[in-house]
């Protein structure tokens, strides 16, 4: 989607990645496969590009080293390198005054016990680095599962945060400029399910308060890391209304998807404006919006049923072109624009339920004028 926004600006693109025929391959102009740890790929890819920038956190610090000795990486390694670990995450994050869960890190069993006995349960230990969707997390619900969690771990360096109690999910997905400007997509509602993120909503059923807090928390991120680029905050709003960060990711986010549809600017637009120096575009909400991921598990009983869920008139779909199904993969989402927000989560749940056949109600025919 990224690629898609900046060849529809002209911009040609090259990409790289251990693997061949990526989703951002088949639209780029050149592919490049190679590890990301193969720092003279690396250094080759940036000699050929004016810009860089990242898809995902799991690249190293070394990788985007090598890659700015020939072209600059936004946002800069150094936001990478705080945002991919969660206990340099949460430093941050305090030094900044942004409200977390109480945590405590964890490098051997004895922390954790020490740990679990300062912030009790029930708790969540999550791996300090590498983790998504829940993956490299346990809950801890009795101080006797201890050791079952660390060795589930697989006993690597550790974070240990109290469980909130939280009322949602919420996101702000925002951008800042090369000249320090920073716009943002409002505040967006996200439902998980086993962990991976299912639906987002925009706008989120706030107060209003709360989103020009959750706003002004994200720009304090941003500015304190220095952030050229797009960067999501994900938060937690407690029961008793107050915002707690939970992680950061420092590009276009899963929840922010929907903006391609929905914005007069997407996210991924805004990232190739903000890299490359350009003003940022207008964030506006052109309607409600939704949006569901399609995950592997859809394919279980075989290819599903596009042209069902394209008979949704006000829905989109996005499909990734990955190569393999498998459960909990992201393989791509659907886009649902309505009248209301809870329009938008029904058409766009209910598309998703006829793919398989599944759906208890027949969709609206759509309206074509002559």
């Amino acid at each position: 989607m990224f690629a898609i926004a900046a060849r529809r600006m002209g911009y040609r693109v090259h990409t790289l990645s251990p693997d061949y025929d990526t989703p951002t391959g088949q639209v780029a102009d050149r592919e490049i496969q190679a590890a990301y740890d193969d720092l003279d790929a690396v250094r080759d890819f940036a000699r050929g590009v004016d810009v860089v920038t990242f898809e995902f956190e799991n690249v190293s610090a070394d990788a985007t080293e090598a890659a700015a000795t020939h072209a600059p990486v936004r946002p800069a390694g150094s936001v990478l390198h705080t945002t991919q670990n969660r206990l340099r995450e949460k430093g941050f994050l305090a030094g900044v005054g942004a409200l977390v869960a109480p945590f405590a890190p964890v490098r051997s069993l004895a922390e954790m016990d020490a740990a679990l006995a300062a912030l009790g349960t029930p708790a969540v230990l999550k791996t300090a680095g590498w983790g998504y969707d829940g993956k490299g997390q346990v809950k801890i619900t009795d101080p006797r599962e201890t050791a079952a969690a660390w060795q589930e771990i697989g006993g690597q360096e550790a974070i240990l945060e109290a469980f909130v109690d939280f009322d949602r999910e919420v996101s702000v997905v925002a951008a800042r400029g090369l000249d320090g400007s920073f716009a943002h997509f409002g505040v967006i509602e996200n439902r998980h399910h086993r962990h991976i993120l299912d639906v987002s909503i925009a706008p989120a059923a706030v107060p209003p308060g709360v989103e020009r807090e959750a706003v002004a928390i994200a720009r304090g991120i941003l500015e304190g890391l220095d952030v050229v680029g797009v960067l999501c905050v994900e938060m937690f709003l407690t029961q008793d209304g107050r915002l707690l960060v939970n992680e950061l990711a420092p590009r276009p986010h899963n929840s922010g998807h929907l903006t391609f549809d929905a914005c007069v600017t997407s996210q991924f637009e805004q990232q190739l404006r903000a890299i490359c120096g350009l003003p940022l575009g207008s964030t506006e909400l052109l309607r409600p919006a939704a949006m569901a991921n399609l995950l592997g598990d859809l394919w279980t009983d075989g290819v599903p049923d596009w042209a069902a869920a394209c008979a949704f008139p006000d829905v989109k779909l996005h499909l990734y072109g990955k190569a393999t199904a498998r459960p909990g993969r992201k393989m791509g989402h659907l886009t649902a624009l309505a009248g209301t927000r809870e329009e938008a989560v029904e058409k766009v749940t209910a598309a998703r339920e006829a793919l398989t056949g599944s759906l208890s109600f027949t969709p609206p025919a759509p309206a074509i004028r002559r």
